[in-house]
């Protein structure tokens, strides 16, 4: 790998399968399936492929908490997909998300099946459906999207900024750390201010705001993303602590964390979801156990 103290950008481009970093074997310049798999089928009308990295918690904690209010129309089927092996490349899964990430839905309650892609978009569209976690009041709605929206836009400098030069990067590179560090600071800052005036992000009503916003920068507070809590010093942002502590404790969002998840303690792992009962028969350690 060149010396990136010395490196000078060629004049055109051009792709180095060779390049290292953790996910240099699926990382590609093209879009487009790379094989043929159709996508399972569960029993319900929802039908999820995701993974439990940020994003995809996003969606499984609205799908729980729709559930835990009652919407029975909320039940979902939520397949594992392994986007470290390259799965979200097959023909099936490109067909619901040609962006080829996840998570992506399918909803098959009508004649014809819709697909949704984009967390935030997934969010949204699930908001609507049930009327519910997304407020009607027009100056409040506007509040809501826009902090959905902030999150949409922000935390790309987290993951792909951050947390990739910081964690998975092959080599070390001191001004992209700095680089990145300082921009996630300041949106830590940016919500511990906002959050020193409400209780949840958009005002003082759980929203789908506050869905797409914590499995990102709540989890960053409680130091679970990229070991970089003593780093960034997470500590210091009292009123996001205070927040992401809040709604850890909702039951549903801890069995929303839960679902894909393939890290950590595999009693917290569900990797594929079917029903309710699953998170307490088909766990890691008691699939592991049989």
């Amino acid at each position: 790998m060149t010396d990136p103290t010395t490196y000078t950008p060629p004049a055109v481009w051009t792709w180095n399968k060779d390049n290292g970093g953790k996910f240099a074997s699926i990382n590609r310049p093209v879009a487009g399936p790379t094989h043929e798999k159709a996508l399972p089928i569960g029993k319900h009308p929802l039908q999820l492929y995701s993974l439990g990295t940020p994003n995809g918690v996003k969606v499984t904690v609205m799908l729980e908490e729709l559930l835990a209010l009652g919407h029975a129309g909320a039940e979902y089927d939520a397949w594992l997909i392994r986007i470290n092996e390259g799965a979200q490349f097959g023909s099936g899964f490109v067909e619901v998300n040609p962006n080829s990430k996840i998570p992506a839905l399918l909803d098959r309650s009508g004649a014809t099946p819709v697909r949704v892609f984009e967390s935030g978009a997934i969010l949204m569209y699930l908001a609507e459906k049930f009327q519910a976690f997304l407020p009607h009041d027009t100056a409040a709605r506007a509040e809501c999207l826009s902090w959905l929206f902030w999150q949409m836009g922000s935390a790309p400098f987290v993951g792909g900024g951050f947390g990739h030069f910081y964690a998975y990067a092959p080599i070390k590179i001191e001004y992209a750390i700095d680089r990145y560090a300082m921009e996630t600071k300041r949106q830590l800052d940016v919500l511990d201010r906002r959050l020193a005036q409400t209780r949840f992000v958009s005002g003082d009503t759980y929203t789908i705001a506050d869905m797409a916003i914590w499995p990102w920068y709540g989890l960053l507070a409680r130091g679970e993303l990229y070991g970089a809590g003593e780093f960034l010093q997470v500590q210091e942002y009292t009123n996001v602590q205070r927040w992401a502590e809040e709604i850890w404790q909702r039951p549903a969002v801890q069995r929303g964390r839960m679902v894909n998840r393939t890290t950590g303690d595999p009693s917290g792992q569900l990797h594929e979801r079917h029903d309710a009962r699953d998170f307490e028969t088909r766990t890691a350690d008691k699939l592991a156990a049989n």
